[in-house]
């Protein structure tokens, strides 16, 4: 293939495989899909939802690290995918559609255009196959979870998420997935196997990683990549656009890189700085959760679609109309945290884990090295915010989910409580287990923030396009300038039909 295109996008995950599938229905478009990973087809871990688990810390994981954290666990290991369909083909496919609220977040911090009812089209729009978890898949302790929490907690009992807003709720999740064959309807399931080996103007660059975005004046032209298994080197230049789609790691990581970021940061690590941005890195952002498990008196049945296959929502406070507490069941052992903290590992468990929809604590993330090998220092300031809100929803989250534990009939499924224990009654104590323990939702959000060009924590502007430079656009979960109620890989998907129907409109 000519390693001249007249698009290049960076990254072929979430957002990436949705804007390469509809640029190339204009046959006369030509697109280059750069992705560091192989060809997701060749992995029946992959394909296979249930498997999900087995890809955390893999071989097509980047496994990263965070730097301590005073307030929170320092030992969290962010799972971020290294495979076609990104983290679309490495999570639990969870389907969510944004909140109409959490968008409107977005156009109140001035990203005008991405109000919630301007983006209703782009959900229209999205074609993967997905379904509340059907009858055949239904551990049979689910329904009567669900029957507690709705008597502890009074939300309504098994909403459809995605039919109409939602206030609170318990019930079974919506899960993009084939229930036929248990494969999950990742972005690259749905976008990129129909056509990736037909379409002739679309070029899918595998196995290679972009190592810099090269400039020519104030405008993006070319990208230089390496190939994983050769090591040979190529640059791949682009006519009209360069758009990234690296995620909310990487693409922040590829533009300091490239010297496109703080400056003196950037001399200070001997990188030639092409272009001064002060604000890429800054404000990223994440779901915390922490977990309460119990021993159960029996086993398990084997029928679950992929092992956490219900959600309780609740809006303890009424700030406004989006649930402010979120909890996934786990009907695993998912001690990740709890086994460091030396609690034992029971045979038969289900978990509870209280995270917070909308944390207020903010962090960055920066280079310690020009060397690309070296990975990134990683801060989410958890549990940093100044009135301690994030906190408090830990903690309330612990006691209310311990009320749907004493309400049956769940209740009667339950030997003990394993962590953190009857002994830890007080909030106090409660905090200091709930923050020891907390993990992550792998949803690393943020460091290339959207907003109003002349807002100097922005670092695209609400047309995606990175300030002062042409022809380069970020969009992936980058650009979140604060975290959505609800999982966000449906939101990502929305944000790559909008950066696609953006650009076919200018081009």
């Amino acid at each position: 293939m000519s390693t001249d295109l007249d698009y290049v996008i960076v990254g072929g995950g979430t957002a990436g495989s949705v804007i390469a599938a509809r640029l190339t229905e204009n046959p006369d478009i030509k697109v280059g899909l750069i992705e560091a990973g192989p060809d997701d087809r060749q992995f029946d871990e992959v394909l296979k939802i249930k498997r999900w688990l087995e890809l955390l810390e893999g071989d097509l994981d980047y496994k990263y690290t965070t730097q301590i954290q005073p307030n929170g666990n320092s030992h969290i290991v962010h799972s971020r995918a290294k495979v076609l369909g990104g983290c679309s083909s490495h999570n639990t496919m969870i389907w969510f559609k944004p909140l109409p609220g959490d968008w409107d977040d977005w156009a109140n911090q001035g990203a005008a255009g991405w109000e919630g009812a301007s983006m209703e089209q782009y959900y229209a729009k999205l074609p993967n196959k997905h379904q509340i978890v059907p009858e055949q898949d239904r551990d049979p302790i689910l329904p009567d979870w669900i029957e507690s929490a709705v008597a502890a907690t009074g939300v309504k009992q098994s909403p459809d998420w995605n039919a109409e807003p939602f206030s609170d709720g318990a019930g079974f999740l919506d899960v993009a997935y084939d229930p036929d064959t248990g494969i999950r309807s990742s972005a690259s399931v749905a976008y990129l196997h129909p056509i990736m080996d037909t379409r002739e103007n679309l070029h899918v660059i595998l196995n290679t990683r972009a190592l810099r975005v090269n400039l020519t004046g104030d405008r993006a032209t070319s990208v230089d990549c390496v190939n994983e298994l050769t090591g040979e080197r190529i640059t791949y230049s682009a006519t009209k656009e360069i758009i990234l789609c690296a995620g909310a790691i990487d693409s922040p990581r590829l533009l300091l890189l490239s010297g496109i970021g703080p400056a003196d940061e950037l001399r200070e690590l001997d990188i030639d700085v092409q272009h001064d941005l002060p604000s890429v890195g800054g404000e990223i952002l994440d779901h915390p959760e922490s977990i309460i498990i119990w021993e159960l008196k029996k086993p398990l049945g084997p029928q679950t679609v992929m092992g956490a296959d219900c959600a309780l929502f609740v809006n303890r406070l009424k700030q406004d109309d989006r649930p402010d507490l979120m909890y996934h069941t786990y009907q695993l052992p998912f001690t990740l945290n709890t086994e460091r903290l030396g609690y034992p590992v029971p045979e038969n468990v289900i978990c509870m884990t209280p995270n917070i929809p909308r944390t207020k604590s903010r962090g960055r993330l920066w280079l310690l090295s020009k060397n690309p090998d070296i990975k990134p220092a990683i801060d989410f300031g958890y549990f940093t915010d100044p009135d301690g809100y994030d906190e408090q929803t830990i903690v309330d989250g612990l006691e209310i989910a311990r009320e749907v534990a004493a309400t049956g009939p769940f209740k009667d499924w339950i030997k003990r409580e394993v962590a953190p224990g009857p002994k830890i009654t007080s909030r106090k104590d409660l905090s200091t287990y709930g923050r020891a323990a907390h993990h992550t939702v792998y949803h690393p959000l943020g460091g290339c923030k959207i907003g109003a060009v002349d807002d100097p924590t922005t670092v695209v502007g609400p047309d995606l396009k990175v300030k002062g430079i042409d022809g380069l656009r970020v969009a992936d979960g980058a650009i979140f300038p604060a975290l959505t109620t609800v999982n966000p890989v449906v939101g990502i998907h929305m944000i790559g039909e909008k950066c696609a129907d953006m650009i076919l409109n200018g081009h």
